[in-house]
């Protein structure tokens, strides 16, 4: 990779003495954006790939959730809750619109993926059952309690004990769940689309299993939509594809279009009232200029047409990137604007390094697999720049280097 240039490298150094090293030494330091691309401190130009791990759903300085959010700090930042705000019981009537969630349904707000998860698990506790069933490769979090449903050993083991009575269950595998399913299961926490395992989409036929395996059981299903909700693919909810309505649902990243806020949406009077007061709470869950951001994301999204984007900018993808015909290719896998390009070997960190120095923001989700999560906004003719310089990419991955 390209050494960093004066600016970035003295940031680095910087960032190296004063962060917490958890996320390792970061690749860029970027300064500003406008749409899909970002630039740098020293003025360099990328296309914005990966969206903040599917956050960005407007892209970067989008005019809509600038003017929102400006508006709303020159009103009220933050109250308690306490009290309430417009914002926040309007974002909460949308959300529970776009989920067609019957009468009696609600919402918790919080400040993020994992957050919303802990929710969940809380939720969940309150059936007076303490099993749960995840499956493996899952990710939900990595607070304790989303830890214990996250699949990775890797992740987990460091902090073991984690909270007891959680089983994880092969991925997609529908006589594996229903064996799996028990009068002391409380929930089954499935993700529509394991994001962080590879970009693998359940197929609907399981979640449908899902549903009734828990429904039978009288145990909650409570689909992680943190990754795939608020547009990603292709409509409101990954969960509307499936024909499954869940008993909850987590979200967060694109909500906010990059402004922190998370949600736990309950479906119909009986999971809703699980919950009741002082059980749960957060202090910055639902504050104003987070749920302003929050309508600002769901009204654009609406009023530019992005669910439908999203679906035939990603089908628009998927046929330029399998219509190379390289041989490192093995697939494209996801659903509207998160996916993954598989391949043949386990070249993708070195294919996104090279992305990177060619101007291209991508992610390594597997050894095999690369991932793309781009703003909503993105155009087909930005989506080509990048198909267009993958051939070279991949050749430059799999050539072994000359030793002179």
């Amino acid at each position: 990779m390209t050494e960093p240039l004066q600016a970035s490298a003295a940031w680095l150094e910087r960032y190296d003495r004063s962060l917490l090293g958890v996320f390792g030494r970061p690749q860029l330091v970027l300064e500003h954006g406008n749409g899909a691309w970002v630039w740098d401190v020293d003025g360099r130009r990328f296309l914005d790939l990966v969206g903040g791990i599917a956050v960005n759903a407007l892209g970067h300085n989008h005019p809509a959730l600038v003017a929102a959010v400006s508006k709303q700090a020159g009103q009220l930042v933050h109250v308690s809750n306490f009290f309430t705000s417009v914002p926040q019981v309007e974002l909460a009537e949308r959300l529970l619109s776009l989920a067609a969630a019957p009468e009696g349904s609600a919402v918790f707000f919080c400040n993020s993926g994992a957050e919303a998860v802990e929710a969940g698990i809380k939720l969940a506790r309150r059936t007076g059952r303490t099993g749960i069933l995840a499956a493996e490769g899952a990710f939900h979090g990595r607070t304790t309690g989303a830890l214990a449903l996250t699949h990775k050993p890797a992740y987990r083991e460091p902090f073991e004990p984690l909270i007891p009575g959680v089983t994880h269950v092969p991925w997609g595998d529908a006589d594996a769940l229903r064996a799996a399913v028990t009068e002391e299961t409380s929930a089954v926490v499935l993700e529509p689309v394991q994001g962080e395992a590879g970009v693998r989409r359940g197929d609907p036929a399981y979640l449908q299993v899902a549903r009734e395996v828990t429904a039978a059981a009288g145990a909650l299903l409570l689909l992680d939509e943190v990754q795939t909700g608020v547009g990603r693919t292709g409509s409101w909810f990954a969960f509307q594809q499936a024909g499954v309505v869940p008993d909850a649902v987590t979200l967060a990243k694109g909500l906010g279009g990059g402004v922190p806020i998370g949600a736990l949406v309950t479906f119909g009077p009986q999971v809703s009232r699980l919950l009741g007061p002082g059980q749960h709470g957060s202090t910055f869950g639902g504050n104003p200029l987070a749920c302003a951001a929050g309508l600002a994301v769901l009204d654009t999204i609406d009023a530019e047409g992005l669910l439908e984007h999203a679906r035939q900018a990603g089908e628009h993808l998927e046929r330029r990137v399998l219509g190379l015909g390289h041989p490192e290719v093995t697939g494209v896998r996801g659903a509207g604007l998160l996916r993954a390009i598989t391949l043949a070997g386990d070249h993708a960190p070195a294919v996104v390094a090279l992305a990177r120095d060619a101007g291209f923001l991508v992610n390594a989700v597997a050894p095999d697999a690369v991932r793309l999560a781009p703003p909503l906004v993105v155009t087909t003719e930005q989506l080509d720049l990048f198909v267009d310089a993958l051939p070279g990419l991949l050749d430059a991955a799999t050539t072994p280097e000359d030793p002179s």
